[in-house]
């Protein structure tokens, strides 16, 4: 008989991972052999506990799910990595794939699919919700270009000009040529707006 599959489960909310770790151990072939709340321990306990496979919630405090999995395809190259996102916008999926996420799901997903899903990875396959790849698919790709969406989600928090222009280490005039840029992309009223519009699709 073959090892069990050793997993991480990540997720900042205590109460999911908890009932996550304990309905994912109730099946013979699985292990959680570690949890984080963070991005960083998340990383950190993958490759500690040398994991198979690693889930990983996809806002959390730190790194995100994406960053997690981009580090632990360096890092950890034998571990398949999943996503589970209550914030399943198509720019987060093609940013997930692009990082060699191997499976991308809603967390309305039943344990049972999950516990499939981690088997799928686990052999090499992929699994990725049909309802968040048909809404990526009809999205089309950002039409933002990097620096513009570095900028945009910047203007996000609030900030204004001047602040964002040094964190952006760009002139206070160049900033507002890459907002307004954005702004006639998106056919947004404003910078607000192009920020909401571009969090929406998950572009941001």
């Amino acid at each position: 008989m073959s090892a069990p599959v050793r997993i991480l489960l990540a997720d900042d909310e205590n109460l999911i991972r908890t009932a996550l770790a304990q309905m994912l151990s109730l099946e013979d072939d699985l292990d959680v052999v570690a949890e984080a709340a963070t991005g960083d321990e998340a990383i950190a306990m993958a490759v500690k506990h040398e994991v198979d496979v690693a889930v990983l919630d996809l806002q959390m405090p730190g790194p995100d799910g994406i960053a997690v999995a981009e580090q632990l395809r360096t890092r950890l190259p034998g571990c398949a990595t999943v996503i589970v996102t209550s914030h399943g916008r198509p720019g987060h999926l093609k940013r997930a794939l692009a990082a060699g996420v191997r499976g991308f799901l809603p967390k309305t997903t039943s344990a049972a699919t999950l516990a499939s899903v981690v088997r799928t990875v686990h052999t090499g396959g992929r699994h990725v919700d049909p309802q968040l790849a048909a809404e990526a698919i009809a999205a089309g790709d950002s039409p933002l270009t990097p620096r513009e969406s570095d900028v945009l989600e910047l203007a996000a928090t609030g900030a204004p000009i001047d602040e964002i222009a040094a964190r952006a280490s760009l002139s206070p005039g160049t900033v507002r040529n890459y907002l307004s840029n954005a702004m006639t992309k998106l056919n947004a009223a404003n910078r607000h707006d192009a920020c909401a519009i571009a969090r929406r699709m998950g572009w941001i």
